[in-house]
């Protein structure tokens, strides 16, 4: 049986005793659940979350990772910091990155050479803006954002890579990509990563939808043979939105 991999990013949000109480709640709720599950509070909460989803089959993940291990990088946090809290799993290149911080495909490139140097399991964000799709641009840009942040991994570290596909303009915005649009452009990615790789890696890439994941739409979005699971935001900032995802069978 296939299993999902159910991601919650709380962005900039919960303090630490919050992020404890809502760790602590989905301990207790997702016991025995079928799929995988990662959260990443914020940098400030790791330490504290950690321990409080200790024993459990919660992953712990966070949210960005600075492209050194130590150095004169002031406001950064090295995948060492990361590893030594008890961090599985790491974010990277999420368009709230590129967009609002200007991350280049160079620079998510290089974190993530680096997370999986450390065994860091990084979740690569690929997506296009509104004008880019309009502009019959989706497959340039999704390809490009693939091909640069993939550069360097060999073909036995894939397995250790996943792929969030997050159409920006359904991000934070309640709009959702119809599950056709978003497993096709799942597919494409299969295709893009088969021509990098091979098939056999294309097909076991795992590969999640990130863009106003919700209770209501998760079944349906689950449903479409090449989405493997959810980068979710909003809805994984309360246990009663985000267990029905996690457990959404």
């Amino acid at each position: 049986m296939k299993r999902y991999y159910m991601a919650g990013n709380w962005k900039m949000h919960k303090t630490i005793a919050e992020s404890v109480a809502m760790a602590t709640e989905l301990v207790e709720k997702l016991k025995g659940g079928s799929e995988k599950v990662m959260i990443a509070p914020a940098f400030t909460a790791l330490s504290a979350v950690a321990q409080a989803i200790k024993g459990s089959s919660i992953i712990l993940g966070a949210q960005n990772m600075g492209p050194e291990n130590q150095g004169a990088h002031t406001g950064e946090v090295s995948p060492l910091m990361l590893k030594d809290i008890g961090v599985q799993a790491v974010i990277l290149g999420h368009s709230e990155r590129r967009h609002s911080y200007f991350e280049t495909d160079e620079l998510i490139n290089r974190k993530l050479l680096l997370a999986l140097e450390h065994g860091i399991e990084p979740i690569l964000c690929v997506g296009e803006t509104l004008a880019e799709r309009e502009a019959g641009k989706l497959e340039a840009v999704v390809g490009a954002q693939l091909r640069e942040g993939l550069k360097g991994v060999f073909k036995e570290e894939l397995a250790k890579v996943v792929i969030a596909y997050e159409p920006v303009w359904a991000i934070g915005t309640g709009k959702t990509a119809t599950p056709e649009d978003a497993d096709a452009v799942h597919a494409y990615i299969r295709t893009v990563v088969a021509s990098l790789y091979d098939e056999a890696s294309a097909k076991a890439l795992v590969i999640q939808y990130g863009g106003s994941v919700k209770p209501d739409n998760v079944v349906e979005l689950m449903a479409k043979p090449n989405i493997d699971g959810a980068l979710v935001g909003g809805a994984a900032l309360k246990a009663e939105s985000f267990v029905p995802i996690a457990r959404f069978r």
